[in-house]
């Protein structure tokens, strides 16, 4: 807040008092023809105000000032920052990014449906207020004790997977800095999707296994790696979903498409990420010369 008010002559400020109305903001403010709106929060916040500006020419900037960021660090802002990443804002450099939908509700990051939406769904405020990510944690031991639905997730292209629960990622990242998608890119057009064939202790292990070594899918893995444009999954019961880390309620039908039309957003030109990235590229490729 105290960011916010020093640099108060730069924008046009508006307070949300919730999702829904930070979703409505948004709405009129692209409908009016504002070339930029700037989202100054957390995911929860930067989902709500996609939702208002999903359709529109209206660009969407960050201002990362919540708990994890994850759509902020994909796009390589530097989320500890608040000035620089207002620099970053400053510089108006625009990138076009894929945004899809569950059953309709707009997402840029990553969707879920079971086990993630529902350790989401079972974790109350009162739990975060108290032990913090480790809530999280609390209701995961109890998810996994519980007997699992059976999904059927088709691709547009024809192929057939069966598992518990799903991931869908549009970008990398996903709870903060851990690179679950690894060849997810959200400017393809294509959406990474991870299936857990199997619940339990083998979720836990595949998934800590996959974490550790960057491809959660290699080996003897239950976790199935799909990219497809888009996804239809049947589940034999109702099970809890979630879209950037809100929770959306419950549903046996998902479908995972992508939305009519690109989200433009602000981004840094040249992320620090990607710029170490295409150096290691650069020395892995060096020719090697022969010594005698």
């Amino acid at each position: 807040m105290r960011f916010l008010m020093a640099h108060a002559q730069r924008f046009i400020l508006y307070a949300s008092r919730s999702a829904d109305d930070a979703m409505e903001l948004a709405t009129n403010l692209a409908e009016r023809g504002e070339p930029v709106v700037v989202a100054a929060g957390g995911d929860g916040t930067l989902n709500a105000v996609v939702q208002g500006l999903a359709g529109s020419s209206t660009a969407l900037g960050v201002l990362p000032a919540g708990t994890m960021n994850v759509f902020a660090r994909e796009l390589g802002f530097p989320f500890t920052s608040l000035r620089k990443s207002l620099d970053v804002l400053d510089q108006e450099h625009i990138k076009e990014v894929d945004l899809f939908e569950l059953n309709g509700h707009a997402f840029v990051q990553m969707a879920g449906v079971g086990f993630d939406a529902q350790v989401i769904e079972e974790t109350t405020w009162e739990t975060k207020k108290m032990f913090g990510p480790l809530a999280y944690l609390m209701s995961a031991v109890r998810v996994l004790g519980e007997k699992p639905p059976k999904m059927r997730i088709t691709c547009d292209d024809g192929r057939v997977e069966e598992g518990v629960c799903v991931l869908a990622g549009n970008g990398s990242l996903y709870g903060g800095q851990v690179k679950l998608f690894r060849k997810a890119d959200n400017a393809d057009e294509m959406l990474d999707a991870l299936v857990f064939t199997e619940a339990g202790y083998k979720l836990v292990l595949d998934s800590v296994k996959g974490i550790a070594t960057g491809a959660i899918d290699a080996g003897n893995s239950s976790v199935q790696y799909l990219q497809a444009r888009s996804f239809k999954v049947e589940c034999n019961r109702d099970v809890p979903l979630e879209a950037d880390g809100e929770y959306l309620g419950r549903g046996s039908m998902v479908s995972l498409e992508p939305a009519r039309r690109k989200l433009r957003v602000i981004a840094p030109e040249n992320p620090k990420e990607r710029i170490f990235e295409s150096v290691v590229k650069t020395l892995v490729n060096i020719p090697r010369r022969n010594v005698e």
